[in-house]
């Protein structure tokens, strides 16, 4: 149970890019250099076979087929001339007076010396022959291993080919690259930030027309460093210049250079340079550049040999072009704070760009830009959506127009309406409803107090954000949900961190209050309060008692520090002076928190019985119900206090 919105979900991975190119094809489907077509072993199989069936289905012209009988009677009847019997065999041939020919099966033992004698009374000749060799038989018994072994040879011989192909390749950049057609987005498919596109204007007309730029002695920064949280379209942005500018466009990622061989980053870094040389006028853009631009000599062992090699190539490469060869360098990245200090310096990345998330006005540009292909209804008004939805990014509102559109066809509904929206929107924030779960009586009167606490607190807190709904349905990891939206601001005042720590305290001070005890539900609330106190004391000086220091959070070790060096900042006092401090915030807020709810004791009461009626109740309905919960206990006082008259008159007049 929370009082303060969880943070939006982040964007999903992966950017869409334009297919690169495709490699060649070897058939249908089938990358050139696969090795052999798929119907070779079928029919190397079916020839074989063929030639060892070839003598039993070969044709031949013996003559007509008797049996032996038929044979028999013929001898006796002196039809027969002569006979060829074949060894290792039970066939014969032989041929007729009449000239006709023809073939008969014999017995195993034949001739007996009675099949002679018969022979030779009838006066057959009778010749003995071996049988017929297949040459082709014969000789494939010693062709085949040797055909064998030659295709063994050459299928190794390809393998190694393509493995040699591969390893002499593995050095090449791995960079997409598009010509001047492509990408097409421009600046015009950018909703917003116009501070952003004056800025890197000055790349685009450098890209046009670099003559104007050479003839007053002007120097375009070599590189530029998109810097912003996830989502907020610094890979868009490097397209958009590409597109605008109208030249060609190396689009490579900070992992593709990593290899688990030492020195292929380097190698691809020199080979994506060359690339951008030889399309003249280019820009290079590397993605999420922190993957190889972390501080050299960090982490435990000293460093990642590999990944400070590929940097120390970049830098080099970085210094041996002028501005004059037409290549612009950006690259995107949302933690700077790891990035090597020479990498940053002039004449590397001269310019650090700052892509922020998105205020009012950009919001419902970007809204405009993802609604426009989907039917929207009357009721959805997209300037109430983008004050609704701080804090969000590019890649977020997409989202939330998407699970909009999903709603509706969940629905049945033929456009997106309002409440899809809503509906989109608490999903994005809170969370996902459990349907599945199922709260008791108990359990859900004590959500209902808890969520209670909450809005009682930000509705009645001088500095608190405004109220927009509270409900105790399950959503999330949270039984139930106080929302408020933050309006915008860039600086926050003691007085609010103040009033934000009492309203997390509202839910657990609530279920005291009514229950006398605690459970724990509370544990969010308390650790966005501890958070929020440690930062106060620690960082932003708002602690008399510690006064005007600031120590930041433990650093990590791969970001640069030596884990064997690196000691706390204060001295043991220090820390007992802060977490005393810390302790002193927590309690005061909860004091304050306890002192106003007894106040709004009423107001407490209707609240949870409007919750647990039916479950989600908006901001203006809880401040509807303190104003007449105070209205109420004004009655009470004023009745008490005419109460109180009447009887010090009927003593007076008694007197």
């Amino acid at each position: 149970m929370s009082n303060l919105p969880p943070p939006p979900p982040p964007p999903p991975p992966g950017r869409g890019q334009q297919p690169g190119p495709q490699p060649p094809s070897g058939g249908k489907g089938r990358p050139a250099g696969a090795g052999w077509p798929r119907w070779t072993i079928p029919v190397l199989v079916a020839v074989l076979v063929g030639t060892l069936l070839l003598n039993q289905v070969w044709p031949t012209d013996d003559g007509e087929k008797r049996s032996f009988t038929e044979f028999v009677t013929l001898v006796e009847n002196d039809q027969v001339v002569n006979i060829t019997v074949t060894n290792g065999s039970n066939a014969i041939t032989g041929e007729l007076k009449d000239g006709s020919k023809f073939t008969t099966t014999v017995r195993d033992n034949f001739p007996l010396e009675s099949d002679k004698a018969l022979l030779e009374e009838h006066g057959v000749d009778v010749s003995v022959k071996a049988p017929d060799s297949n040459w082709l038989l014969n000789w494939i018994g010693l062709l085949l291993p040797i055909i064998l072994i030659i295709g063994f040879l050459v299928w190794m011989n390809k393998r190694a080919q393509g493995q040699m192909g591969n390893v002499m390749s593995i050095g090449r950049s791995r960079a997409k690259a598009y010509q001047a057609d492509k990408p097409s987005t421009t600046f015009a498919d950018i909703a917003g930030y116009e501070g952003v596109k004056q800025e890197i204007t000055e790349v685009v007309d450098f890209l046009r027309m670099p003559e104007r730029f050479r003839e007053i002695g002007a120097r375009v920064p070599k590189g530029m460093l998109l810097v912003g949280p996830p989502g907020t379209g610094k890979t868009l942005f490097a397209r958009a210049v590409a597109g605008e500018a109208g030249v060609g466009f190396l689009s490579v990622t900070g992992s593709d250079f990593m290899e688990m061989f030492v020195g292929v980053g380097a190698s691809r870094v020199r080979d994506l340079f060359a690339q951008a040389r030889k399309l003249g006028r280019a820009i290079i853009f590397i993605d999420e550049i922190d993957s190889i631009g972390r501080k050299r000599g960090a982490g435990l062992g000293g460093g990642h040999d590999e990944r400070e090699q590929t940097l120390n190539q970049m830098l080099a490469e970085m210094d041996g072009f002028e501005t004059s060869e037409g290549i612009v360098i950006l690259a995107a990245t949302n933690r700077p704070d790891i990035l090597d200090p020479a990498l940053l310096r002039p004449g590397r990345f001269d310019r650090q760009i700052v892509v922020p998330l998105p205020e009012n006005e950009e919001r419902l540009a970007i809204l405009k830009v993802h609604s426009r292909d989907k039917r929207m209804g009357p009721d959805v008004d997209l300037e109430v959506m983008s004050k609704a939805t701080p804090g969000m990014s590019g890649a977020d509102l997409a989202n939330l127009v998407n699970e909009a559109a999903l709603f509706a066809v969940r629905r049945g509904s033929k456009q997106i309406e309002r409440i899809d929206f809503e509906n989109a929107r608490d999903r994005v924030v809170m969370g996902a409803r459990r349907e599945s779960l199922v709260l008791s009586a108990e359990e859900k009167r004590a959500t209902a107090i808890h969520e209670g606490g909450h809005a009682i607190l930000t509705v009645v807190l001088p500095n608190s954000d405004p109220l927009h709904k509270v409900t105790i349905l399950p959503r999330g990891m949270a039984l139930g949900v106080t929302w408020s939206l933050p309006e915008e601001r860039h600086t926050y005042s003691k007085d609010y961190f103040d009033d934000m720590i009492c309203r997390a305290m509202g839910g657990r001070v609530a279920e005291k209050i009514v229950f006398g005890h605690l459970n724990s539900g509370a544990a969010n609330d308390l650790e966005q309060a501890t958070s929020i106190a440690r930062r106060m004391v620690r960082e932003w000086g708002m602690s008399e008692a510690v006064g005007p220091m600031a120590w930041s959070g433990s650093q990590q070790v791969f970001l640069g520090e030596d884990l064997m060096t690196q000691g706390r900042e204060y001295s043991d006092d220090t820390a007992k002076l802060v977490d005393s401090e810390i302790s002193r915030i927590l309690h005061e807020q909860e004091a304050r928190a306890t002192e106003m709810l007894i106040k709004y004791r009423p107001a407490l009461e209707l609240v949870a019985e409007a919750l647990l009626e039916r479950e989600t109740i908006d901001g203006a309905e809880v401040a509807q119900l303190v104003h007449q919960s105070l209205d109420g206990q004004h009655a009470d006082a004023a009745s008490a206090d005419a109460a109180d008259s009447d009887a010090d008159s009927a003593n007076a007049h008694a007197d």
